[in-house]
């Protein structure tokens, strides 16, 4: 009786031990360890398992980041020439827009173009830059086109603001430097426009005039054959 006793006692003494030990939070056997912890990859670390036995890759060829697309003007005097002369704003001139990009234009810009646009920033008055024009510089004869150019890609002492600044806030810069190139000039005050809906500036990259001339011919040959329809029937 004792003995059975003294077995009973020894399993529950065994099966108090086994239960005390277990984690609610992960399971008691591991078949496959690895589905349960990653192994931890150093950032730019050397192993054999990846090409090149290098961690960090480079992105696939031709990918780009989430929320951003390529600008179709190179870098160059021939891009900037077209960019002049072909690129628009999208965004409509509301009171609104403008408003927003005097704020952003204060925070990037004025420090060296002033706050008038005269090329009297801060820094110019201090002499860290010299020779920034002003906006109504007849030499340069800034348009939306030439302003955008500018900011993406950056020109001479004025570095690029593509990665500091969204595509929207690019253009509405655009409307604010336009809108002190007008007050310098002495040109009338430019009428406000209507707010567009959402769809109607959803498309706010830089396109190639060349593309809108093509959907321009596409548009006016559907329109065309669509009369000569309607005159048959």
């Amino acid at each position: 009786m004792k003995s059975l006793f003294k077995r009973y006692l020894l399993l529950f003494i065994i099966a108090a031990t086994v239960v005390s030990c277990v984690e609610n939070n992960k399971p008691n056997y591991e078949y496959m360890p690895n589905m349960y912890r990653t192994v931890p990859y150093e950032t730019y670390g050397e192993y054999p398992i990846f090409e090149n036995g290098q961690e960090a890759k480079l992105p696939v060829e031709g990918t780009v980041s989430r929320g951003w697309m390529p600008y179709p003007y190179e870098n160059d005097a021939e891009g900037y020439a077209s960019a002049k002369a072909n690129l628009e704003n999208p965004l409509p001139y509301t009171e609104d827009n403008l408003a927003e990009g005097k704020q952003l234009y204060t925070i990037y810009c004025a420090v060296c173009h002033g706050d008038e646009g005269d090329g009297q920033g801060i820094l110019a008055e201090r002499e860290k830059i010299l020779g920034i024009p002003a906006y109504d510089d007849a030499g340069r004869a800034i348009t939306e086109g030439s302003v955008y150019h500018v900011m993406y890609y950056g020109l001479n002492n004025m570095g690029s603001y593509a990665s500091q600044t969204s595509i929207e806030e690019r253009w509405l810069i655009d409307h604010y430097v336009m809108n002190l190139k007008d007050q310098l000039a002495g040109n009338p005050e430019r009428e406000f426009e209507e707010a567009a809906s959402f769809n109607e500036v959803e498309n706010i990259i830089p396109a190639v005039n060349a593309d809108k001339e093509m959907v321009s011919k596409e548009t006016s040959t559907t329109s065309s054959e669509e009369e000569e329809n309607q005159n048959e029937e």
